[in-house]
C-alpha cells in the first residue's frame, strides 16, 4: 500500500469538511472512497493497464475520479481513459518539474516524463503547465514548440482558465509545485515555489471549467515527521473533491 493515500486518510479525521474558502461542504455531496489498487512492483505497464481501467470504469459510470499519489505516473493512466471519454481533453498541470524527458535511467514510463507521454496522447497546445522551475534544456525548448509552459509561478492561470471555458479538463497536481519552505514532504523539493495560498486561488479557479477528473502525488510523508505536509495535501484535496461535479450536473 503506497504511504501517501494512508497518510491523507488519516489526516483527514483533522479536516473539517466545510470549505470556507468555496463555501461548500463535503457532506452535500455523494463521495466514495474506492480504496486502493493493488499495483505489482517493477511493472510500469501493468500499473498503468490498472489504472486506466479503474478509471474507465469510473468515467463509465458518470462519475467523476480523483486518484491519489504515490508516483506521478499514474495521470497518464487516467488520462488515456479520460480521452476515450473526451477526446477534446486539455490537461492542466502543476508541478515544479517539466516532466517531459523521453527517457529517465534507461526507462520510457517514469514520473520525469509522463507530460511527454500524455502529450504524445493530446498533441499540441492541450497540455498546460504551471510553476515549472525545473527540468534539462532540451525540455524547455520541448516545451516552448509543443505544450502551454508558464515557469515559476501561476502567472497567466486565469488566461488559460478562460480559454478553456467549455472543454473537458483534466488537472494533475504534483505537490513538489508548492515551495519546500511551506511543503518539504515529497522526493524532489525544488526551492522557489509557489505559495500554498497561490494554488488555492489556482483551485478555486477551476469552478469556471469542467473539471472531468483529478489527481494529487507526490507526497511523501516520510520526509516530514511534522505532519504539515501532508495536512496541506489533505486540504489540497478537499478543494479538488469540491470542484468535481458528476455528468449530469454540467
Amino acid at each position: 500500500m503506497n504511504a501517501s493515500p494512508a497518510a491523507i486518510r488519516g489526516e483527514s479525521f483533522g479536516l473539517e469538511t466545510y470549505s470556507p474558502y468555496c463555501d461548500r461542504d463535503l457532506g452535500e455531496r455523494k463521495i466514495c472512497d474506492a480504496g486502493d489498487l493493488e499495483l505489482p512492483f517493477g511493472n510500469a505497464q501493468r500499473v498503468l493497464d490498472l489504472t486506466e481501467r479503474a478509471v474507465d470504469g469510473i468515467l463509465s459510470d458518470g462519475k467523476r475520479p480523483l486518484l491519489l499519489g504515490g508516483e506521478h505516473l499514474i495521470t497518464l493512466g487516467a488520462v488515456r481513459a479520460a480521452l476515450r471519454h473526451f477526446p477534446a481533453l486539455h490537461v492542466l498541470q502543476f508541478d515544479a518539474h517539466t516532466d517531459l524527458r523521453g527517457e529517465y535511467l534507461g526507462e520510457e514510463l517514469t514520473h520525469a516524463g509522463v507530460m511527454l507521454q500524455i502529450w504524445r496522447l493530446t498533441g499540441d497546445g492541450r497540455v498546460h503547465q504551471f510553476g515549472i522551475r525545473s527540468g534539462e534544456r532540451a525540455e524547455f525548448q520541448f516545451a516552448a514548440l509543443h505544450t502551454d509552459l508558464h515557469r515559476f509561478s501561476l502567472d497567466g492561470f486565469e488566461k488559460t482558465v478562460a480559454s478553456l471555458a467549455g472543454l473537458p479538463v483534466y488537472v494533475t497536481v504534483d505537490l513538489d509545485v508548492l515551495d519546500p519552505g511551506c511543503f518539504c514532504g515529497t522526493g524532489t523539493p525544488e526551492p522557489g515555489g509557489v505559495t500554498f495560498s497561490a494554488l488555492l486561488q489556482a483551485l478555486l479557479a477551476l469552478d469556471a471549467l469542467d473539471v472531468i477528473g483529478a489527481d494529487v502525488c507526490e507526497l511523501s510523508p516520510h520526509y516530514d515527521p511534522s505532519g504539515a505536509s501532508t495536512a496541506a495535501a489533505c486540504k489540497v484535496v478537499r478543494e479538488l473533491l469540491l470542484q468535481l461535479r458528476p455528468a449530469d450536473a454540467n
